[in-house]
């Protein structure tokens, strides 16, 4: 199952958890589609430690539940 197939899933069966993707294959239109769908960040390995920080803070926000 590829990451956007489980971002569907997960939304179907329980929609608030906030997802972060983390990829080593960097695609600007998977990106573009994950973001639209919901997802609160797509990092692109290698990826500095604010920018996960960054993420999670994002994820962690009440309205991203």
């Amino acid at each position: 199952m590829s990451g956007p197939d489980l971002q569907r899933r997960l939304r179907e069966t329980n929609g608030s958890h906030p997802i972060i993707f983390i990829t080593g294959h960097a695609d600007d239109l998977v990106r573009e589609r994950v973001l639209k769908e919901g997802a609160v960040a797509c990092l692109s390995k290698p990826f500095s430690d604010e920018a996960l920080l960054g993420a999670i803070r994002l994820a962690l926000e009440p309205s991203n539940h």
